[in-house]
């Protein structure tokens, strides 16, 4: 085994065992496509019963139910941090950070 093919095999970091078979990395789960499908038929051809029903519900019911409904059409929004070693930088670079930081600021 070369040097490249030991850079390709995935350790699982809990027990550090190399990951041996199974599905590649990013293949979706049949099954989960299979529901994914069926569950998109399903509101295929009830839609307009399904419109009907939210139109019954009280307006804090549909909010609630469209929240809902939302989570599986626009995905998340993750946290993102950075590390910025201000020591390493330059008058220069920290001008120009400063200005992009308050520039909103100094519109209002």
């Amino acid at each position: 085994m070369s040097i490249t093919d030991v850079s390709k095999i995935e350790i699982n970091r809990k027990d550090m065992r190399t990951k041996t078979g199974g599905r590649a990395k990013g293949t979706p789960n049949k099954l989960t496509a299979d529901t994914k499908s069926w569950i998109v038929g399903v509101l295929d051809k009830n839609r307009k019963l399904f419109e009907k029903d939210l139109k019954r519900l009280e307006p804090h019911q549909r909010v609630a139910i469209f929240e809902k409904l939302l989570a599986y059409s626009i995905p998340k929004m993750q946290a993102t941090t950075a590390q910025i070693d201000f020591g390493s930088l330059s008058d220069e670079q920290l001008s120009i950070i400063i200005s992009e930081l308050t520039k909103d600021l100094n519109d209002e």
